[in-house]
């Protein structure tokens, strides 16, 4: 479900239009991540920590509204829900577009997410299903390298206003402390730096409990 965003009253209707004219609308920045409690959690549960932190990017983003905003024929809807679509790594080092859906119970998400890896892995491919939906955010990680910034390929001639949340490789300190990079990037039509540092607290709280 989906409600058509009132413009006319949105404080932030001219910075819509204004950077809705741009050729490359993204901004973007890339955060550091103490991943140290939320590592220790998911091995307790013995689940897959990427699918720990790939659910707890999604309710950091379902709880910041304008993660939620997604920009279609001019207009700004605001999205109930929103789900991801993960890269997913193939054993040939090939990978594939994936679609989990967001549930706010983990071991629901967990279950539904390792079938759609499953497949994803076993589907030769990019595109191994249609993607009719705008309410995703692009997910993915890069557990090779501890990167400091990060750009993504993008043709600007295609229409996206879906957030881009990319992870680098987890470090971990002499004193035990791990973290990890996150990338975000988002349509700045649609949000300012304010709500992306809302949104790295919000997640780094998840991480935290």
């Amino acid at each position: 479900m989906k409600t058509l965003l009132d413009l006319d009253n949105w404080p932030r209707k001219e910075h819509f239009h204004f950077f809705s004219k741009f050729e490359e609308p993204f901004f973007g920045l890339v955060a550091e991540i103490d991943c140290t409690k939320a590592y220790e959690r998911s091995k307790s549960l013995g689940v897959s920590f990427f699918t720990f932190y790939l659910h707890k990017t999604l309710v950091a983003v379902n709880n910041i509204e304008p993660f939620r905003y997604r920009i279609e024929n001019n207009n700004v809807y605001i999205y109930d829900e929103v789900h991801a679509s993960a890269t997913i790594s193939r054993p040939d080092e090939s990978f594939g577009f994936s679609l989990i859906p967001y549930d706010t119970d983990f071991e629901t998400f967990s279950k539904n997410a390792l079938i759609e890896i499953e497949r994803v892995k076993n589907t030769p491919g990019l595109f191994t299903r249609s993607f009719e939906m705008e309410n995703l955010i692009h997910f993915s990680a890069i557990p090779w390298v501890n990167f400091t910034s990060l750009s993504h390929a993008r043709s600007y001639t295609f229409p996206d206003s879906c957030p881009k949340i990319s992870f680098g490789k987890m470090m971990v300190s002499e004193t035990g402390k791990r973290t990890m990079s996150m990338s975000v990037h988002v349509h700045h039509g649609l949000m300012d730096g304010l709500h992306v540092g809302r949104f790295v607290d919000f997640f780094q709280q998840e991480m935290d409990r």
